[in-house]
This record gives C-alpha cells, sequence and structure tokens, in this order.
C-alpha cells in the first residue's frame, strides 16, 4: 500500500502531556511503549501507510495537520502547542455563578490563613530578634 500524498501540509504533534520524568532528572522525559505506539501509530494513520490502522483525525490538544499558509499566518513558527490548541474540557454542569460563589469562599478563607501564618511567622521571629 503507498502512502498518500500529504504535499503541503505538516503534522504536529504536541506529545508534552506524555511521558514521566526520569527519576532523578528535572528535565529528561521517558515515553511509555504505548505512548510511542500512539505518536507511531498517529504519524502513519497521517501518512495513509501500510501500518496506519485508521484514518487521520486532528485531536485537540495532542497532534493536528497543517498547511503551509496556516504555518505563514504562525509566522512559521513550528511549535506544536501553537497549532494542535487546548484539550477539550468537559463540561461539569456546574454553573458559573455556583462555581464562582464556592470558589471566591474558598479563596477568602485561604487569604484569612494566610494572613494568620504571617502573623505568626513575625511573631517567632520577633521571639528571636527579628523583627519585621
Amino acid at each position: 500500500m503507498e502512502s498518500r500524498t500529504v504535499g503541503g501540509q505538516i503534522l504536529f504533534i504536541d506529545a508534552r502531556k506524555l511521558a514521566i520524568l526520569i527519576p532523578g532528572s528535572r528535565k529528561q522525559k521517558e515515553f511509555s511503549e504505548d505512548e510511542i505506539r500512539q505518536i507511531a501509530q498517529t504519524y502513519h494513520n497521517w501518512r495513509g501507510t501500510q501500518w496506519g490502522e485508521n484514518g487521520y483525525e486532528d485531536v485537540p490538544g495532542f497532534c493536528k495537520s497543517s498547511s503551509l499558509d496556516e504555518i505563514e499566518k504562525h509566522g512559521f513558527a513550528l511549535t506544536p502547542g501553537r497549532y494542535v490548541g487546548a484539550t477539550d474540557v468537559e463540561d461539569d454542569d456546574e454553573v458559573f455563578e455556583e462555581q464562582m460563589t464556592k470558589l471566591t469562599s474558598e479563596l477568602k478563607e485561604l487569604f484569612s490563613r494566610g494572613s494568620e501564618l504571617e502573623q505568626e511567622v513575625r511573631t517567632q521571629l520577633g521571639r528571636v530578634g527579628y523583627d519585621i
């Protein structure tokens, strides 16, 4: 089976959310076998090669096939996140006003607790001769 023509298209895959940090490293990540297969399968589906099991579809937050015109509109920046966008967020059916009321109440409590902790730190520093 021959691969389909993807002329004028570039496949962007944003795999930042995949992989885990290698223990002891702050930057180096390692992909699992399943993640490697997912990335490879996405590529082969996009190319339409014999290893492609399904047709290709853009997946918000993970992959997108972009035209050269679209890339030009972004100043030829090749950062995958710019093209793949964000993952779709599920609606939790909670009304916005209810969420904001709950969150602002929680924030008020946290601010209050922060003030209490600040005062406690000042008191303890004062006891050892360091007034601030």
